[in-house]
């Protein structure tokens, strides 16, 4: 990024069209590295520039790199159908952005769920050739049986898929398995769960590569952002 002014700084960061981000700016309600400017021509090295809006801080970012705790009933589409939108659990300015989920859990589904504006990085993570495990943790209508944990382990057939799929499944409890996938099919652990003979009543992935939910500390509906190191972690 480079020197800009105040006006399209604001509006590359989402705070809305220029004119809104003009009115913000001569209202006095942005403050550069702690001095008010309402002088909105007024330029700035915009990469890492430490800002507040409204009281609230920001830092300028080329692009921008998110993980939200996705709760149960929101939809991972930017034009939700039946339930509101995870975008609708962001801050309006990642929004006006185009930050977008990087791939989609079913609306019933919770857990790790990435967000970007860098249609590169979205790409990336999204495609099937970089067989990236993502873990999930399923529950069970009915009871696990040893017999079901080595059909998800050994290969079940799906409707339309030319060959058995197969993940790496282990059961926690009687109603609990962990299973790894890479291969990221529709509906896949709900799928592999009735063609081994049982039903999915709750899903959760609780990580992607080596970042895991846990290790991001979020409470459902809670986001933040993402370090290059947690970004290297996606790739392990």
């Amino acid at each position: 990024m480079k020197k800009l002014s105040l006006d399209k700084i604001l509006q590359s960061q989402g705070f809305g069209t220029r004119k809104g981000c003009r009115q913000l700016i001569l209202q006095g309600d942005v403050a550069v590295e702690g001095r008010t400017v309402t002088q909105w021509d007024e330029s700035f090295d915009s990469e890492g520039l430490s800002f507040t809006v409204l009281g609230e801080p920001w830092t300028c970012s080329q692009f921008v790199y998110l993980a939200l705790n996705k709760p149960p009933d929101f939809e991972c589409s930017r034009k939700p159908s039946h339930h509101p939108g995870v975008l609708t659990l962001l801050p309006e300015q990642f929004r006006w952005r185009d930050v977008q989920s990087v791939g989609r859990l079913d609306h019933d589904t919770t857990g790790l769920l990435l967000l970007s504006d860098d249609g590169a990085f979205i790409h990336a993570q999204s495609s099937p050739k970089r067989h990236v495990p993502k873990v999930y943790v399923a529950t069970t209508h009915e009871p696990l049986t040893d017999a079901q944990i080595m059909m998800l382990n050994e290969g079940v057939q799906l409707i339309d898929e030319p060959a058995p799929i197969s993940g790496k499944a282990r059961q926690i409890d009687s109603h609990t398995l962990e299973i790894v996938l890479e291969q990221g099919k529709y509906h896949q652990v709900k799928r592999m769960l009735a063609a081994a003979g049982n039903h999915c009543s709750a899903l959760r992935r609780t990580a992607i590569g080596s970042l895991t939910l846990e290790s991001l500390s979020l409470a459902e509906s809670e986001w933040c952002y993402l370090t290059q190191a947690q970004r290297d972690l996606l790739r392990t």
